[in-house]
């Protein structure tokens, strides 16, 4: 067997770009098997939120008094009855393996402090839009707008505009 017939799947699937089409189509059947399966949308930063409760509670703060905590208590939390939060494992895990099998994996050296503190404000921001919002990208936006929520548009026009800030920011302070 040649080498180059040997290695065609990984070459052709692996190591090319798909196109946004192939992206958008898997999304979507993906996102629908996961419904089928669990019964439930995707909803990403819930068990993010539970994550944190509970290393906040192994640091001795007793956050099942607070709001956020109130429906599913972080003493009785079990990340591996979580389906959302095992999807969340599998979306890393899955995106790991997609670099690695692509040979596109790499550790890069920070160009500058900037752009450090521009990671931690940007992820701070959108940790805490997600909470406002109650949900993120996905559930405020992919899930609301088939459902036609009145919150998934008002998330739509608010995301936009604050990554139209947020890029004016981030050339203008950060680069």
């Amino acid at each position: 067997m040649s080498e180059k017939k040997k290695y065609q799947f990984h070459e052709l699937y692996l190591k090319k770009e798909w196109s946004y089409q192939t992206g958008a189509v898997l999304l979507a059947l993906f996102s629908l098997a996961l419904v089928i399966v669990t019964g439930k949308s995707w909803g990403v930063t819930g068990p993010l939120g539970m994550w944190g409760g509970w290393i906040l509670s192994k640091l001795g703060i007793a956050v099942d008094t607070w709001a956020g905590f109130k429906a599913t208590p972080v003493a009785s939390y079990d990340i591996w009855k979580d389906l959302p939060a095992l999807t969340n494992i599998g979306i890393v895990v899955g995106a790991l393996l997609a670099v690695l099998l692509a040979a596109q994996f790499k550790i890069k050296k920070l160009k500058s402090i900037k752009n450090l503190w521009a990671a931690i404000l940007g992820g701070l921001l959108m940790g805490i839009g997600a909470r406002i919002s109650l949900g993120c990208n996905i559930g405020a936006f992919f899930t609301a707008l088939p459902a036609f929520s009145l919150h998934g548009w008002i998330f739509w026009i608010s995301i936009f505009s604050g990554a139209a800030v947020g890029s004016k920011l981030l050339v203008k302070y950060f680069m």
